[in-house]
């Protein structure tokens, strides 16, 4: 491993782990209770998209837009001439969430993250008043980021006044980045595909946004070929990834030895079907910490680099399992950070 592993100061504790978001159910309060008792060393604001629209990943991340108002038609949210009561609900809900987390982070000093949708992937959700999706003007695509990250700079000042111990890191989540990329992003017909953004627009503008919050930046991509040089290039201080959809490790190694901290997505966020009448349905911090060991054996960086290069999370948002399994999984992060920092 190079200095630039070694030698960095990350802004999260060894042995740390983490959530990616969404958890199922409807109580915030109760979400928010278990990410601080399961989460101590790295908690987050919980996300509950059960809520419905303005409370799932486009309509919560629109929110934050700063003079660009979005509304929901015929079930996508699109932009909209003026505010009105579908955004409206979407802050509401946001509010709620700040007071929860206001409560129950009362005292606390240490690393906090918050989550939004990026860029790439609120341009490939939001629809446009012709029809179409934002991504096909990029123009309009720019102006989406500027928007953004003033939204997002002003969302981290709000959590930094509400809890003024913590030190706060962003997380993007950007799920369609492979596909804007790879032009393989469909019409709403189904017919066509938008064409591919070229690699230097994705990432000056992806760029543009982590500079602007002036805070440590997560991006999120749980898909296949996540594109981890240019993720880095952007100024990312780590990527979240699922550990089961990693193809070839070559790109992930050489990421990590420039000193890309990995958010390590070691345990399922749903169980499997085979282990849903087994013990196995329940996740284990010895396999997820034994997932992370032989990752980063294979990659041959030393052992003791891992507990503070990477943070243990669930392979994706947890809003799909029972609130039991949430809560496993969760524990079991927890502990297989634990388990990553007494080897």
């Amino acid at each position: 491993m190079t200095d630039a592993s070694q030698d960095r100061s990350w802004p999260w504790p060894p042995g740390a782990a983490t959530g990616i978001g969404s958890l199922p159910g409807t109580d915030i309060a109760e979400a928010q209770r278990i990410v601080f008792g399961e989460l101590p060393a790295l908690p987050h604001l919980a996300e509950l998209p059960q809520r419905g629209p303005g409370a799932e990943i486009v309509g919560r991340s629109a929110a934050f837009l700063v003079d660009l108002p979005v509304e929901l038609y015929a079930g996508r949210w699109r932009v909209a001439d003026r505010p009105g009561r579908d955004l409206r609900r979407a802050l509401d809900l946001a509010d709620r969430d700040l007071d929860q987390l206001t409560e129950q982070a009362e005292g606390y000093t240490g690393a906090l993250k918050v989550q939004s949708a990026g860029v790439w992937t609120l341009a490939a959700n939001l629809d446009v008043g012709l029809g179409g999706r934002l991504i096909r003007d990029h123009g309009a695509v720019r102006d989406l980021a500027a928007s953004l990250t003033e939204g997002l700079r002003a969302h981290v000042a709000e959590v930094s006044r509400r809890v003024p111990g913590a030190r706060l890191l962003l997380q993007l989540d950007e799920p369609s980045l492979p596909a804007v990329l790879a032009g393989t992003l469909a019409t709403d017909s189904g017919l066509h595909t938008y064409r591919a953004v070229e690699t230097a627009t994705v990432r000056d503008l992806l760029a543009e946004v982590i500079t602007g919050v002036a805070v440590p930046v997560v991006v999120h991509c749980c898909a296949p070929d996540v594109p981890l040089g240019l993720i880095r290039q952007a100024g990312a201080v780590a990527v979240a990834v699922d550990l089961s959809l990693l193809a070839e490790l070559d790109p992930l190694g050489e990421a990590i030895d420039a000193g890309l901290g990995l958010f390590a997505g070691a345990v399922a966020a749903t169980p499997t079907s085979a282990a849903m009448s087994t013990s196995a349905a329940t996740p284990t911090s010895a396999a997820a910490a034994g997932r992370i060991r032989t990752l980063w054996s294979k990659l041959g960086f030393p052992a003791e680099q891992a507990a503070a290069q990477v943070v243990v999370t669930p392979a994706c948002g947890l809003a799909g399992a029972s609130g039991q399994y949430a809560r496993s999984a969760l524990a079991a992060c927890r502990d297989a950070g634990r388990r990553l920092a007494e080897q």
